[in-house]
């Protein structure tokens, strides 16, 4: 059984809608997952911040130290003009002591990312996630680059069926990359390549 950390930080709760959808998938796969947040120094000054759907309560703030513990990481941040959000980008920059010790090598990666339009960057920002964790020296998988769901800050709009499907996907594709890797895979890793056909197939 793979272990799996879904990583993200959510200022309107969208990441953390999909960060469960991604869960579910890695669960369906046989991994044990946890999800946990990146802590926001600014969110405290306003508590609401990132409620909406009740989608943080009660998770757990993340340390750098935690990101050891897993066989795969996936790492979830709104869009900031195309690349990363400051909190998650100031939470992977305290990983240098552990890329230089190659702590975090072999380990399997993945990314998501929640932008407030259509255009909004959220391919160019799961790259910037993912540019980190190749500097990590970690394996990056995804349906191509990530999953992904609109963010709305009045929180009319909801995360789409279809966003959550690509979500859990993404999930259970990395739990059984990691899997594999680790030796530790099951029968069921080779749905890998009929995910990847299903994902590919015209809609």
């Amino acid at each position: 059984m793979s272990k799996v950390l879904v990583l993200y930080y959510s200022a309107f709760g969208y990441a953390a809608v999909v960060a469960r959808s991604i869960a579910d998938g890695a669960r369906s796969a046989g991994a044990s997952v946890d999800i946990k947040r990146v802590a926001d120094e600014a969110s405290r000054a306003a508590p609401d911040r990132g409620m909406l759907f009740n989608a943080g309560k009660n998770v757990p703030v993340a340390t750098i130290e935690d990101l050891v513990n897993y066989d795969a990481i996936i790492v979830g941040s709104p869009t900031r003009f195309g690349r990363l959000s400051a909190p998650v980008a100031g939470f992977l920059e305290q990983a240098g002591e552990l890329a230089s010790r190659g702590a975090l090598h072999g380990k399997v990666g993945g990314a998501f990312a929640s932008p407030t339009s259509p255009d909004g960057g959220q391919e160019a920002a799961s790259m910037s996630i993912l540019t980190n964790l190749l500097y990590f020296g970690m394996v990056v998988v995804g349906p191509p680059y990530s999953a992904t769901t609109v963010a709305d800050s009045a929180g009319q709009r909801h995360p789409s069926p279809q966003d959550l499907d690509g979500a859990r996907r993404l999930g259970r594709l990395i739990a059984q990359t990691a899997q594999k890797l680790s030796g530790r895979a099951d029968p069921g890793a080779a749905d890998i390549e009929e995910d990847a056909e299903s994902a590919a197939a015209p809609q």
